[in-house]
């Protein structure tokens, strides 16, 4: 009996380890394109300070991957981070949502990641990550929401903050 607890408890703390928390975030503000211009545009100010109030939110939460699209604001929103913790961005492509992309992110372990993308693919990663129908896509007018889906064993949990630079 005793050597069932002990594998159980074993087993219990080898699953808590093997966590990994996927933050998964629309790009911060960005600027308007003007006539005849790229709509890759860069971040306003306060998109700046957005991916800076990023930066502070995740800089302790032992990031080990960084994702970005290659837009100017995607890798704009990730860069204050991937700066301070000397992680590189690995650019993915946003049209990229099939099961190679994800079951690339669910290989992660002990790591947690940060995924920034848009409006129309955030509920993509986050409903293909727990396997739930959980968002739609989100509003243009919409960049304080920071998408969090935690990994452990093989459950996947869901939960959303707000932040605000």
């Amino acid at each position: 009996m005793k050597q069932l607890i002990t594998v159980f408890c074993l087993a219990m703390l080898l699953n808590a380890c093997s966590s990994t928390a996927y933050y998964i975030v629309r790009h911060a503000e960005k600027a308007t394109a003007a006539p005849g211009m790229s709509n890759d545009v860069p971040l306003t100010d306060k998109g700046k300070d957005r991916a800076s109030k990023l930066k502070d939110l995740l800089s302790i939460k032992n990031i080990g991957y960084i994702f970005s699209t290659q837009t100017i604001r995607t890798t704009s929103t990730a860069k204050p981070l991937s700066e301070a913790i000397s992680i590189p961005i690995e650019i993915y492509n946003p049209r990229d949502t099939s099961d190679v992309f994800i079951n690339q992110l669910k290989a992660i372990q002990k790591k947690n990641v940060l995924i920034v993308g848009h409006s129309s693919t955030v509920d993509d990663l986050v409903n293909k990550l727990t396997g739930k129908q959980l968002l739609s896509d989100l509003p243009d007018s919409s960049y304080s929401n920071l998408f969090i889906v935690k990994k452990a064993g093989r459950k996947y949990k869901f939960s959303r903050k707000i932040y605000e630079p």
